[in-house]
């Protein structure tokens, strides 16, 4: 028999699922992605990633590259249930798509190698999610593979992350023998028919009935250490009922007490049909989730997801296309109607809704209008950015926006010709509009457009997209890390008096500040003053200026953080003080202080994990340590090596290339963020400052 989604019978938030697919690099992601759209007939032809054919990687440089670089979002439906699905990228350099994805979604299937197992990014995207408190389920893909077993990628996703597996199926078959499962839910198997998309339903193969059942018991006896009312069935019966064990399930999901884990190859088309029937049996619906919360007037408020109710959006992403600018909405509550005014909350400006889409990655379907749970495209808007909240004229709210990385790498750019100098400003700015971890500025001293983001591959994708799609021939120059600069020893009793007189009016302003270094990569600021000495509205001011004066510090012009200021002593006039004077009071303040203190530079550094053959592994890690690299962790996987060291990000620039030198190209690496360490002296020193 063969699988397909039925028609979409209503469009009420109990009906959705809003969901992200998240996992390391080539886990299979975009395979799955395809699979799922054709296994509900939203396509009738399978798309390949190493053919560069596949519906959601429709970039260019997604198809070169054969890796996913934009989240793209895409639909179907299945058995009366209307899936949002946002395929996002693997590669650490574009986490921050994943973080804007993981801020509309309800829930989440990540995705696991079964011979990898948890792999750095797979770890990272999960923390992500939890962040957020978005239900996941596990499917560990790639069972055909040589070396591929689930109970090891099991037992690595629960030591690895800490959390309680739930176990569904059994493989029926090992690497490429691997047919179908066995679901532990319904004890009935699923069998692929090799070569297409068909199977067959039946009962469980007699080699296999004595391992099903004691898998089926093993996990009725999990879940009813973890869920009271299963709990009390067992007790009674020794056993749990298909239909109390399918609810424990999904209410253990909903709560994050337990991930459930399903298993298949998605190359292989086997296992996509239950992984579907998963989604919508535990991952929440819009109904499920708990009521919006947002600011209005100073206080919170609560919108419920419901299509009665005044409407809430939050735009998460935005790009640039030939026929127009397209803004991603998720759909909080009411709805949004065709042709229908909203506010813009950050701007306070009312805009007309021109259309309204159903999104299908670069291809999109008309609607007349979206409700509560929908995530959809809108046309017409001309000053929304990721984070804005878009809402009812009449009901105003500010929805918290999501998260922003900081970025870690610049590169100079420029026209290569004088007469694309416009153009390339121009694409630059639509560039920083598009993704919000890019940011553009003008170098003050050198008078250079910088472009940075969170890595090499990042800046390298972004230059591209402007050579492609804007015609601008661009000249960047060498990848620069950002640098900060910390307070190793501060000061104690700074006193700065800001006197002004001009004519008119004066300024005066007398402070007296402490400096503290903290131990996390932050900024504080408290005032002690007693007595009225500095009203509060001036000791505000005094913290404004305190924050202008991080933007440069004493050692190389580079941001300040991991500093606490404190406020403890001051003076007013009472004609010439005011807040602009204890603004400039506490900006020059503090710059005076910091050159007063002991100041460190701190460079970013990069978790990196190497896999290469045995017989490479000396020379990688003198060349990591070459590269000033601390070797944490090394291990022996299937006749290759695993290397996991921290490694200054400034020294990763080229480890590629490098890399596929010294193992004959067969050696990789993955890399995640691991903050901020203190630059050696004999490396400081050769820095230039900003």
């Amino acid at each position: 028999m063969r699988a397909n989604g039925r028609p979409l019978t209503t469009t009420s938030p109990t009906a959705v699922r809003n969901l992200g697919i998240l996992a390391h690099v080539d886990a299979g992601k975009t395979t799955i992605t395809e699979r799922i759209l054709f296994a509900t007939g939203a396509i009738h032809k399978r798309g390949e990633v190493h053919h560069g054919t596949t519906v959601t990687d429709y970039d260019p440089q997604e198809r070169d590259r054969g890796i996913t670089i934009f989240a793209a979002a895409v639909s179907c439906t299945w058995g009366g249930h209307h899936v949002n699905l946002i395929d996002t990228p693997g590669h650490v350099d574009f986490s921050d798509e994943v973080e804007r994805s993981l801020r509309v979604l309800d829930g989440a299937v990540a995705v696991f190698d079964a011979v990898a197992g948890v792999e750095p990014q797979s770890e990272t995207v999960w923390r992500q999610a939890d962040r957020h408190g978005v239900p996941r389920i596990a499917f560990v893909n790639k069972l055909d593979r040589a070396g591929a077993d689930l109970d090891t990628a099991v037992a690595s996703i629960r030591r690895r992350l800490g959390v309680v597996p739930l176990v569904v199926q059994l493989p029926i078959g090992q690497e490429d023998a691997f047919t179908g499962v066995v679901d532990l839910v319904t004890m009935r198997s699923l069998r692929w028919t090799a070569g297409s998309a068909d199977f067959e339903s039946g009962p469980v193969p007699e080699p296999l009935r004595e391992e099903a059942g004691r898998r089926r018991g093993l996990l009725e006896e999990t879940v009813a250490e973890l869920h009271a009312g299963a709990l009390e069935e067992f007790c009674a019966d020794s056993a749990l009922s298909d239909g109390t064990l399918t609810r424990a399930l999904r209410e253990l999901t909903l709560r994050g007490d337990g991930v459930v884990v399903l298993c298949g190859s998605a190359y292989r088309n086997r296992g996509i049909e239950p992984l579907l029937d998963a989604v919508v049996a535990y991952l929440p619906a819009p109904a499920d989730m708990p009521p919006v919360r947002g600011m209005a007037d100073g206080s919170e408020q609560e919108r419920a997801p419901d299509p009665a109710e005044p409407f809430a959006a939050l735009a998460f992403k935005v790009t640039a296309t030939p026929t127009g600018r397209l803004t991603y909405l998720r759909v909080y509550a009411g709805t949004l109607r065709k042709g229908g005014t909203v506010l813009d909350a950050a701007t306070g400006r009312t805009e007309r809704v021109g259309r309204i889409l159903r999104v299908q990655a670069d291809r999109h379907e008309d609607r007349e209008e979206a409700v509560a749970g929908d995530i959809v495209a809108v046309i017409g808007l001309k000053s929304a950015r990721a984070g804005t909240t878009l809402c009812a004229p009449g009901a105003p709210v500010v929805l918290e926006p999501p998260t922003v990385a900081e970025p870690v790498v610049s590169v100079a750019v420029e026209a290569g010709q004088n007469a694309d100098t416009g153009r390339l400003a121009s694409a630059l700015a639509r560039l920083a509009e598009e993704d919000p971890s890019l940011v553009v500025r003008s170098d003050p001293e050198t008078g250079q457009t910088v472009l940075s983001g969170l890595g090499e591959l990042h800046l390298e994708v972004a230059v591209e997209k402007i050579r492609r799609g804007h015609g601008v021939e661009v000249v960047a120059g060498r990848p620069q890390v950002s640098y900060r600069e910390t307070v190793a020893r501060g000061v104690t009793g700074l006193v700065h008096r800001h006197v002004k007189q001009d004519g008119g009016a004066g300024q005066f302003a007398h402070v007296v500040l402490d400096v503290e270094p903290l131990e996390e990569p932050a900024f504080e600021f408290r005032s002690t003053v007693v007595g009225g000495r500095v009203p509060q509205e001036y000791a505000r001011a005094v913290e404004a200026g305190c924050r202008d004066a991080l933007a440069a510090g004493p050692l190389g012009g580079y941001p300040v953080t991991g500093l606490r200021v404190t406020l403890t002593d001051g003076a007013t006039h009472s004609k010439d003080s005011s807040e602009m004077a204890f603004r400039a009071a506490g900006r020059f303040g503090l710059r005076e202080a910091l050159r007063l203190s002991t100041m460190e530079l701190l460079e970013p550094i990069a978790e990196v994990t190497v896999n290469v053959p045995e017989d490479a592994v000396g020379s990688v890690l003198g060349d990591l340590a070459a590269r000033r690299g601390r070797v944490s962790g090394q291990a022996a996987e299937a006749g290759t090596a695993v290397i996991t060291a921290a490694v200054p990000l400034a020294e990763l620039f080229g480890y590629a290339s490098r890399l596929r030198g010294r193992t004959q190209g067969r050696g990789v690496f993955t890399t995640r963020p691991a903050g901020l360490a203190p630059v050696p002296a004999s490396v400081a020193g050769a820095l230039p400052g900003r």
